[in-house]
């Protein structure tokens, strides 16, 4: 087996929390400088140095309190859109949100829905079949994470007709017809640069037509608020313009969940993960990866297999770092797709050498225990994958209870 002795530049930033451009900055300064690996002659650094300089990324800290805890003066209302298999539903839900009603067009997604919260009335279908403004001014909350997609322009301020087609321009219909105090919606990092920036200028733009100003955009780690996985989420949100309150983010917690902590017994559970189903490998797969060490990657194997594993891949450059991806107990998890087994992002466990189960999945997610799946075992899969992390999800609801307990108290004294 061969041991992992260097780090790439992406592998490094994200490990000290550094940009790359900083560490190219530092490598040119002499201030920390990188290596040339002596296979592929990459600039690299030496996984030692790292560490001595920097490593307390999961430093254990001593177990926190919920620093975002708050408790609703009454009871607030959500309305979902793009709902999925529920983690942000179960989320805002564990904050002490009522989730009034959910849409969602997979009929998977809403069995499982329907199969864990009865009483929930799951909207089942495509969003445009639908007339929400049955709920006008009766809804506190209306979240959505729906999915990207660009707009066309030409050369003017983006407006709501403008959008028409897209999913975004459902969620601000939805919006403008239900009225909330506010919403909330939830994307991938990507939105950021999708169409150099437009798509994202845009929707804000929309949501400033139909009556709601955008707090400063911010993305959360899950990593920071007791997710023992590495994924990133922007938060979009939309104030009501009649109401003079300002949104504050989830604090970060100082702890770093780790693989460990997913699926064995500790803080986060309080039995080790329960059995399941899963994907496996095929054979010679396997036998490629078993030469991999928790933690590590395709860099690890041998030249040889590397370039049998990697195929064209090993001459195009760069670190490719998911692929042949073993997780390490003692790291949180990086981010899980849909299907737990393609080769740009594998996700493979960190002792024996297949992919994870439904149920490490649905952990590494944070999902509880009883939170079942409906489906066959790769619709479960993509259901837990699309999914926003349920303790991600408590943590931003209670920034929303927060707002709103302001905004009860506000009118109260008006």
């Amino acid at each position: 087996m061969v041991t992992k002795e260097y780090l790439t530049l992406d592998e490094t930033s994200k490990l000290i929390g550094k940009s790359k451009e900083t560490l190219r900055r530092w490598d040119r300064e002499g201030t920390f400088s990188a290596v040339r690996e002596p296979v592929s002659n990459y600039r690299v650094y030496k996984k030692e140095d790292v560490e001595n300089l920097f490593f307390n990324f999961i430093e254990p800290v001593p177990n926190e309190p919920d620093i975002n805890f708050v408790e609703p003066l009454k009871d607030y209302s959500v309305l979902e859109l793009f709902a999925g298999a529920g983690g942000l539903a179960v989320g805002l839900e564990k904050s002490g949100l009522k989730c009034v009603a959910l849409n969602e067009i997979d009929k998977w997604a809403c069995k499982t829905l329907r199969a864990n919260r009865p009483k929930w009335e799951v909207l089942e279908g495509d969003i445009k079949s639908f007339d929400f403004s049955t709920y006008l001014d009766t809804i506190d909350v209306v979240t959505g994470g729906f999915p990207c997609q660009a707009f066309s322009y030409a050369g003017k301020k983006l407006g709501l007709n403008d959008a028409r087609g897209t999913l975004f321009y459902e969620f601000a219909r939805v919006v403008k017809e239900v009225n909330p105090l506010i919403c909330i919606g939830e994307n991938v990092r990507g939105l950021l640069s999708h169409d150099n920036g437009r798509t994202l200028q845009g929707m804000i733009s929309i949501l400033d037509e139909i009556g709601y100003k955008v707090e400063p955009i911010q993305i959360l780690k899950a990593v920071n608020f007791k997710v023992p996985q590495k994924r990133e989420r922007i938060i979009l949100v939309g104030i009501r313009k009649d109401i003079n309150l300002n949104f504050e983010y989830p604090k970060p917690y100082k702890r770093i969940y780790t693989l460990s902590d997913a699926l064995k017994k500790g803080e986060l559970f309080n039995t080790d993960v329960p059995p399941s189903s899963g994907v496996t490998y095929p054979k010679r797969k396997k036998e490629i990866l078993d030469l991999v060490p928790p933690k590590g990657y395709w860099r690890d194997l041998p030249i040889h297999i590397q370039k049998e594993f990697m195929g064209q891949s090993f001459y195009l450059g760069g670190g490719k770092t998911g692929m042949g991806r073993r997780i390490g107990w003692d790291e949180p998890c990086l981010t899980l797709t849909c299907s737990p087994a393609q080769k740009q992002t594998e996700r493979c466990h960190p002792d024996e050498t297949r992919p994870f189960t439904v149920r490490e999945y649905a952990r590494i997610q944070t999902f509880p225990d009883d939170w079942v799946f409906s489906g066959s075992t790769a619709q479960q899969y993509k259901q837990i994958g699309n999914a926003v992390p349920v303790n991600l999800g408590k943590e931003i609801g209670y920034s929303i209870i927060k707002f709103l307990n302001a905004y009860t108290t506000s009118i109260k004294i008006e």
